[in-house]
């Protein structure tokens, strides 16, 4: 008998578990709503991580001078460094 009940059950169990499921769930966000009360009003949009970077990168090269720049013949770190400096020339 009881093998008959279990697989009522089991056969049953969807139609039986979703409307518990949805009454839970509009319950408890009911219950929510209720006890926070009115949203806050926003004050001002946020702006994403990529826009404040954006504007942060602005404003670091604002007084700098672009056309400065120190040429590759002065520079000699745009290579990788060779093992041990063998093959780098010596600095006069």
């Amino acid at each position: 008998m009881w093998s008959v009940v279990w697989a009522a059950v089991r056969s049953k169990a969807p139609y039986v578990t979703f409307p518990v499921a949805f009454v839970v769930g509009l319950v408890g966000y009911h219950l929510e709503w209720f006890l926070r009360g009115d949203p806050p009003p926003a004050t001002e949009e946020e702006k994403s991580i990529s826009e404040q970077r954006e504007d942060r990168k602005l404003q670091e090269i604002a007084g700098k001078d672009l056309t400065k720049v120190v040429s590759l013949k002065e520079k000699l770190e745009f290579a990788p460094r060779a093992v041990l400096n063998r093959n780098r020339p010596e600095k006069s």
